[in-house]
């Protein structure tokens, strides 16, 4: 068994966060002491406002494309749209915002961006037409059954596959999968629904329809705690979250490499506690924290 010797994470909010990645990542380039030499950032990932072939969650970004992209590409870090809507049809395939988003977004220079699919139509239109991109099986498919995973890693339209949360800990089978499927996984670390939740896949579908602009109502959460919302303290009390002892002392030692931390809904002061907990030294987490707070210009709440 090979251990890994880098952990790269996969961040959101490419055009949620964008204030804030335009802080931390000068931090994360010139000051590389501050953090863990054994982590890198693989990607970042999300999707603008408005943008009907999105999922997951309803993007809510509203930075320049154009913007996002320099930014990207100046850091050198990969770009992720996270077109990850379930319920795409012939008619949405000629969308201009969505097309003119892989038209800038398919050159990243030397290093390749990708899309966060759901939809095999989709994936097959922007194959066709935006053959720069690679691809990342959406979590959006609730892949709960470890057979229907292992089938995903098979599929080679995929560069990375999403599992569902739940699968985060079925250790003998994941240590099990070869070392090709064990590059493709990329778990979901830091997932705050209910684990015993049975209703995931309409949750899904209720955002990929109000992303499609249908007027649907809100949908109904079944998990008992569900008035309480996120919080990164209770998300650490999921079976299924991998924290970042684990993500040392297991999943690198058992050939895993890609984690997705996920958090386009929620505000930028959550998402900075993340960047802290997950790529920070303890002895620098003040320090990122000061150099992010007293920057007056970033609205953080």
């Amino acid at each position: 068994m090979k251990i890994v010797k880098k952990a790269y994470y996969h961040l959101p909010g490419l055009f949620e966060f964008y204030e804030l990645y335009r802080r931390f990542l000068p931090l994360f380039r010139e000051h590389r002491e501050y953090f863990y030499d054994w982590c890198e950032i693989g990607s970042i990932y999300g999707a603008p406002a408005d943008c009907i072939w999105g999922g997951g969650r309803v993007g809510f970004g509203d930075e320049s494309p154009l913007d996002v992209a320099a930014l990207i590409k100046e850091y050198g870090i990969s770009a992720r749209l996270t077109f990850s809507n379930s319920l795409i049809r012939e008619s949405h395939l000629g969308d201009r915002k969505c097309n003119a988003l892989c038209e800038l977004f398919e050159d990243n220079g030397s290093l390749q961006n990708g899309v966060i699919i759901h939809s095999d139509l989709l994936m097959d239109y922007i194959s066709e037409k935006y053959p720069g991109f690679y691809f990342v099986s959406s979590t959006t498919k609730v892949l709960t059954e470890f057979d229907e995973f292992e089938a995903e890693l098979n599929r080679s339209e995929f560069k990375y596959v999403v599992p569902d949360f739940r699968l985060n800990k079925e250790h003998d089978r994941l240590r099990a999968l070869t070392k090709e499927q064990k590059d493709k996984v990329e778990f979901l670390c830091n997932e705050c629904c209910w684990y015993d939740c049975y209703d995931r896949k309409n949750c899904y579908e209720n955002v990929s329809r109000k992303s499609l602009g249908e007027n649907v109502e809100d949908h109904i959460c079944v998990s008992p705690d569900a008035d309480k919302g996120y919080t990164f303290s209770e998300a650490m009390k999921n079976p299924g979250f991998i924290g970042i002892s684990s993500i040392q002392d297991e999943y690198m030692k058992d050939g895993f490499s890609n984690f997705k931390i996920e958090g386009r809904s929620l505000g930028s002061a959550i998402i900075l506690e993340f960047l802290l907990y997950y790529m920070t030294k303890p002895d620098y987490q003040l320090k990122v924290r000061e150099e992010i707070y007293l920057d007056s210009m970033l609205d953080l709440f």
